[in-house]
This record gives C-alpha cells, sequence and structure tokens, in this order.
C-alpha cells in the first residue's frame, strides 16, 4: 500500500478547507443563547436613535424643497447644526422609506475616447480660467429649441455670465463674454468644446484682443469640459425644473433664477459643500470656522464616533480640467 504524505495546508486545499475553518471546527467557540445581529449592535460609534430621527427629518425636508441630503447637511451645519458625519446622513437617506420624494439624476455614458492630446487648464484662484458652453432649452414646438449660454468660473465654479436666445452666433457669445470681462476682468484662459460658435473668428479675435488664451475639447470627447456640463447637469435635473419653455421670456425668467439660487444657495459638492459665491468671494472662510466649531464640539460630546479627531473639509487649492496625477488635489 503506498503512503501518503504531504503538509495540512495541502490535505485543506485537497479537501477545499480553509485552516480557518478546520481550526474552528475543532475548537469552536462557546454558543450564545440568544446571539445579537451584528447590525443591531450597540457599538458606541454608532449614532443614536434621536439623532437618526433629526437627520431624516432634515433630509426628508430638504427633499420636499428639491435639495440634495448633501444640501441638508451643509445648510445644518452652517447653523451649527451637527448631528453625525456626512456619510452617516446619506445611510440614513438609504435608509428612508420615502424614496419616492428622493432627487433622481440619471447617469450619462461615457464618451468616446480619441488618442489625441487631452486639453489641460488649471486654476489657483478665481478668475484665473473660464469654461462656458450652450444647451438647448425645449419648447412646445417640433424642431425649435432655445439656446441657454453659460460662463462658469472653474475655481469658484460661479456662473459669471449667461444668457437665453432663439439661436446659437458667434456674435451673441461676443456679447456675453464683453459683458462678463467688463464686470470682472479678464482671466487667463477660457476653455469650450468645438462648436461652431466655440471656435468662431469673432469670438477667438474678441478674446486675443483681452489677453486670454483659448483652449478647446478633443473631438468627441464630452468629459473634457466637465464644469460646464456639470452646470447644466444640474439645472436639467434639478427638481421643478420647466423641461419645456413656452416663451423665451419664460427661460430667460427660469435662468434668472436658476442662476441666484446657483450662485449664492446651492451646496456644491465640488467645493466641499459651500456656495459657488462663497468661494468666489473668500467668505467660506468665515463659513467654515462656523463648520469647524459644530464639527469639532460634536467631536467633544461623541469621541466613540470617531476614529480620530475630524477635519472640516476646504475647498480644494488647485483645479483644473485633465490635471496630471501629481497636480490633483490630495484627499
Amino acid at each position: 500500500m503506498r503512503q501518503i504524505t504531504g503538509s495540512q495546508r495541502q490535505a485543506l486545499k485537497l479537501a477545499g478547507l480553509s485552516r480557518g475553518t478546520w481550526h474552528y471546527r475543532h475548537s469552536p467557540r462557546p454558543a450564545k443563547p440568544a446571539p445579537i445581529p451584528q447590525a443591531d449592535r450597540a457599538y458606541q460609534s454608532r449614532i443614536s436613535p434621536a439623532d437618526r430621527q433629526q437627520i431624516g427629518e432634515h433630509i426628508l425636508a430638504g427633499w420636499a424643497r428639491g435639495e440634495s441630503a448633501d444640501h441638508s447637511f451643509a445648510s445644518a451645519w452652517d447653523d451649527e447644526v451637527m448631528l453625525g458625519s456626512r456619510r452617516s446622513w446619506w445611510r440614513v437617506a438609504a435608509d428612508l422609506e420615502q424614496q419616492a420624494l428622493r432627487p433622481k439624476v440619471p447617469r450619462k455614458r461615457a464618451g468616446p475616447r480619441t488618442p489625441r492630446q487631452a486639453p489641460v487648464v488649471t486654476a489657483t484662484e478665481p478668475n484665473q480660467a473660464w469654461s462656458w458652453d450652450i444647451t438647448d432649452l425645449l419648447t412646445p414646438w417640433r424642431g425649435v429649441v432655445f439656446k441657454a449660454y453659460k460662463i462658469t468660473d472653474i475655481f469658484s465654479r460661479e456662473i459669471v455670465g449667461w444668457r437665453v436666445e432663439k439661436r446659437e452666433a458667434d456674435h451673441l457669445a461676443v456679447e456675453m463674454f464683453a459683458d462678463a470681462v467688463a464686470a470682472r476682468g479678464a482671466p487667463t484662459v477660457v476653455h469650450a468644446d468645438s462648436g461652431p460658435a466655440m471656435k468662431s473668428n469673432a469670438l477667438g479675435t474678441f478674446l486675443g484682443s483681452q489677453g486670454i488664451t483659448l483652449s478647446h475639447n478633443r473631438p468627441y470627447v464630452s468629459n473634457d469640459n466637465p464644469f460646464s456640463e456639470a452646470g447644466f447637469r444640474t439645472m436639467k435635473y434639478r427638481p421643478g425644473y420647466p423641461k419645456v419653455f413656452d416663451t423665451l421670456q419664460a427661460a430667460r425668467d427660469y435662468l434668472t433664477t436658476y442662476v441666484t439660487w446657483y450662485n449664492h444657495e446651492h451646496k456644491h459638492s465640488g467645493i466641499a459643500l459651500f456656495s459657488p459665491a462663497q468661494v468666489g468671494d473668500g467668505t467660506w472662510k468665515t463659513a467654515w470656522s462656523s463648520r469647524d466649531r459644530a464639527l469639532q464640539s460634536y467631536y467633544e460630546r461623541h469621541p466613540e464616533r470617531f476614529r480620530a479627531r475630524p477635519h472640516t473639509p476646504r475647498p480644494a487649492e488647485k483645479v483644473g480640467i485633465n490635471l496630471p496625477d501629481e497636480e490633483l488635489p490630495a484627499n
């Protein structure tokens, strides 16, 4: 008879068992008569049911106004109300039964890639780099759309120029930029896609006369202009967006209200949940101090809910389009 030799590890591998399972079966822990599921265990780091209820009330009230859980979290924080981490608010939002009230944001497919060199735009303060684009606003008439023009400051995310017209035309874009430059001064660079209005000679001549460098998307690459795309996405998927505009004036009236809300009230996730106007004029620093006091006070009351002392997020010191990995801000 042939003798089989080998290690225990090899034998367990042949049997399809792990070493942990083998040792546990030979030395099992004493069974508990009524084990508590892990999800129901009272860990010190868990927020209390009362705090969860308050967070849920804030979130539901925000959803009723068409605001996200992030927006409600930042608004409460600005009022120095700290009930849990931002991630905890997301968990509470996911557990709420009234999910039908939650604002829905459809996903978009990424555009095709090309081997051409990607444009790189960098900003370390407001009014260094602008991004602009044009989007369609639907009307009741087939084949008829209004055109919404918008300029976004890349660093602050603030809308620094906009207009709504019946058509896309280079001279209208020139007028919009002339007004924006007169009000805020000339940026170093303006980025856009490769549409006719964006690459028109009239606009290029005007921007060149102001000492502004032009930057454009690669062909068929939609994510080369993320700041303008994200701004229009926020507008069109915001609850209450009309979707169809009966008149040009109705579209202009809506954009007037929206731009004011976006610049001054919107808690933007890309700039640490501050508003674009706060980052544009630097008042976010005062709001940050208020948030930090609330967060540190919350930590002092519930240190068991943290692994280490928390830090209040700030807007990134450098932002841009297609930044190299070594230039990306640290998380």
